[in-house]
């Protein structure tokens, strides 16, 4: 991850790269109004934590395409905010699951199973389009790492539902939420120490140049 950070990383300026970005936006935007609603009826913790990441990144990539073509300063303070809304996504998660832990009722099985596979499919439509822009600088690849990490938490939603079948209890849900926001918050943390980083260089630069002139 360190060669992220340095001066020729791609920054996003491409057209193609925008187009892939709006089509990702609005996967994530629709799917946070199926999965919440999901996790709504179903009373699932998992897909309702999903569901939050949905939203976090429907909210922060638009902010991602927001920012491309500004300095590499205002990208990766861009990318700060980012990290930032997972760590508090994580933390709205866990704060929900020990909520329904005092609750106890398991959710519905089959419905976490079947919005799970809904859910990875999106996901990894997101993955491939955005395949090829995997490796940029912060602001680029903080959008793929959320990416390809949501498709990874669809596939623990889906074995929870599977579990919760097999168990009749709500603890493999429960401990899937919790994997989620771990998950989040190692994100968070990736993202928030390239952006820093970038940070340091552009202020380097900045004062180099000014120096300089």
């Amino acid at each position: 991850m360190a060669n992220c950070c340095e001066s020729q990383s791609f920054d996003g300026v491409s057209s193609a790269y925008r187009r892939a970005l709006v089509a990702v936006i609005a996967i994530n935007g629709v799917m946070f109004f199926v999965e919440m609603a999901a996790g709504v009826m179903s009373g699932s913790q998992a897909l309702k934590a999903d569901a939050l990441d949905f939203a976090g990144d429907t909210a922060t990539y638009g902010l991602s395409l927001l920012v491309i073509g500004s300095s590499l300063r205002t990208r990766a303070v861009a990318s700060l905010v980012k990290g930032g809304s997972l760590a508090v996504i994580a933390l709205a998660v866990l704060a929900m699951t020990v909520l329904r832990i005092l609750n106890g009722a398991a959710p519905d099985a089959g419905a976490m199973g079947a919005v799970g596979v809904l859910a990875l499919v999106a996901n990894l439509a997101s993955v491939l389009i955005l395949l090829k822009w995997r490796d940029g600088d912060s602001n680029v690849r903080s959008v793929w790492l959320c990416s390809r990490n949501d498709a990874i938490g669809n596939l623990g939603v889906i074995g929870a539902g599977g579990l919760v079948a097999l168990t009749g209890t709500a603890w493999p849900d429960l401990i899937v939420a919790v994997l989620l926001a771990g998950l989040f918050l190692k994100s968070a943390s990736a993202i928030t120490i390239q952006a820093l980083d970038e940070i340091r260089t552009a202020d380097s630069s900045n004062s180099v140049a000014g120096v300089g002139s």
